[in-house]
């Protein structure tokens, strides 16, 4: 009976033991250059501005287009009062058939030889002039609508229903958004770290602190009288139109630029313990063994770990809630 029973204590162990085993999930970390330890403050801009006006003097009778609006090339957004390009327009029309009138008339006399050429070729300059007057009349009346010259949004509404719109002064301004530059300005000793093809990475507070990656760099040859910092204009693709003139962002340059390799996990596999220490846990072979570390900045939804871990480590990024120092575990 001893022996049964020795035999049953060893087999309910071997039991406990396998029941022990935490089923976790774990991540190999390696340092990595996609990281900068300097991150920079940018601002983003429509990548083309274009402003639209009337070419003539007059007063706005309607302004169709609200600023945020998005508009199409071709569309209507603004009109003058077409009252007086109207009854120039029709002057100029009478004008013109009566011009037209007067050479079918001097014509039958040309051919039959009665008239002087002097007053033929008089006839023939009077039905171009009034020809080129009512053209122009025609112009300035179709001028009373405005149209938009391209697609984008209405970044800027100058004027309003009533006022006078003056020729060249704009009446709204149209942004062309479908992709955005982002505008940083660096120290002088710094600009140099980075080329038109050093990779970028934008995040946009504002949106939620969204992410985006940033495409071909233009730098700036003249610095900042006072501050002595170049700009450098980022373009970043933005099909989705999430991303707004003047919206602040983080600029980090992923190499160059102070950047550094540095070893990152997921923020939610780093804790703190009760006295104060931040720590991960850490895979050993089947066990779980508590490492300390020290952190650094967030990036993202990760976390730089500044000491304590090395190239090729496996830390515990799931499951660590069930585990204690020295946890049998399965991966």
């Amino acid at each position: 009976m001893i022996g049964v029973a020795t035999l049953t204590s060893c087999a309910e162990k071997e039991i406990n033991k396998k029941i022990d085993a935490v089923s976790v999930k774990t991540e190999q970390v390696h340092p990595s250059a996609d990281y900068n330890i300097q991150p920079y403050v940018g601002t983003v801009e429509a990548a083309n501005t274009t402003g639209i006006s009337f070419t003539s003097m007059g007063t706005v009778q309607k302004v169709y287009v609200d600023e945020g609006q998005q508009v199409r090339k071709g569309q209507l957004v603004a009109t003058l009062d077409p009252t007086q390009a109207r009854n120039s327009a029709e002057a100029a029309s009478a004008a013109l058939k009566q011009a037209k009138d007067a050479i079918a008339r001097y014509k039958q006399l040309h051919d039959n030889g009665s008239l002087p050429e002097i007053q033929w070729v008089e006839a023939q300059s009077k039905l171009q002039q009034a020809q080129a007057a009512y053209d122009m009349a025609k112009k300035m009346l179709d001028d009373c609508n405005l149209h938009a010259p391209v697609s984008g949004i209405v970044g800027k509404k100058y004027v309003s229903a009533g006022e006078t719109a003056l020729p060249a002064q704009p009446v709204i301004s149209i942004l062309d958004i479908s992709s955005v530059k982002v505008t940083v300005a660096m120290p002088e000793k710094e600009i140099g770290s980075i080329s038109a093809s050093t990779p970028s990475s934008i995040e946009v507070g504002a949106l939620g602190g969204a992410s985006f990656k940033g495409g071909k760099i233009e730098k700036g040859v003249q610095a900042d009288a006072i501050t002595r910092t170049y700009n450098a204009r980022i373009s970043v693709a933005n099909a989705s139109q999430k991303l707004l003139p003047g919206m602040v962002c983080n600029v980090r340059f992923l190499n160059g630029a102070g950047g550094k390799k540095a070893i990152t996990v997921p923020t939610t596999a780093v804790q703190k313990g009760s006295d104060g220490q931040m720590f991960v846990w850490k895979a050993d072979g089947n066990k779980a063994v508590k490492n300390n570390v020290r952190t650094g900045e967030s990036i993202g939804n990760r976390i730089v770990i500044e000491e304590g871990l090395n190239d090729n480590d496996i830390i515990i990024t799931e499951g660590y809630q069930k585990i204690s120092d020295g946890s049998e575990i399965k991966m």
